[in-house]
């Protein structure tokens, strides 16, 4: 079994430290091209998506995904905007509660993921304004990508 409460203060760490000054269209071009040379090099087939404010800035899909990981997209992000963290760090929040997300907070896992692979983008001075979203690995793997990006660019 896993410890929640290390993975959850990580989490914590995360989502405080990994926070923008700004966030335009061209950061989320300079980070979605990151996350594609990542995969290209890791040899992983993953769908990025960059959204702010509803607003799509970034979209790529690798050959060998399919619609189905923009579904996993759209339903990840939601709960990384819904909640203010990472998808993972809910879904572990879940996990250690030992309850679902219809359980504990009313809403559909059909519309609403709490797996690994949204991280909200964070804005000091303003908050949440949107996701970086990656899908096609398993969940940590998702999670660990969009943080390696995000931390590359911040240069933490």
């Amino acid at each position: 079994m896993e410890n929640y409460d290390d993975l959850l203060k990580e989490f914590e760490q995360q989502e405080r430290e990994l926070q923008f000054t700004e966030f335009t269209s061209v950061t989320a071009l300079k980070i979605g091209l990151s996350l594609i040379e990542k995969a290209r090099k890791g040899n992983k087939i993953i769908t990025i998506d960059i959204t702010r404010n509803g607003h799509q800035l970034f979209h790529y899909s690798f050959d060998g995904t399919s619609p189905d990981n923009d579904q996993w997209v759209i339903r990840k992000s939601r709960v990384a905007n819904r909640f203010n963290k990472s998808s993972l760090h809910v879904g572990t929040l879940l996990l250690k509660a030992g309850k679902t997300i219809e359980e504990k907070y009313l809403v559909s896992s059909m519309e609403y993921a709490p797996h690994g692979g949204s991280f909200p983008i964070f804005v000091r001075s303003v908050g949440v304004v949107g996701t970086i979203t990656v899908s096609g690995l398993p969940q940590k793997e998702d999670h660990d990508m969009v943080v390696a990006a995000i931390k590359e660019y911040l240069q933490v």
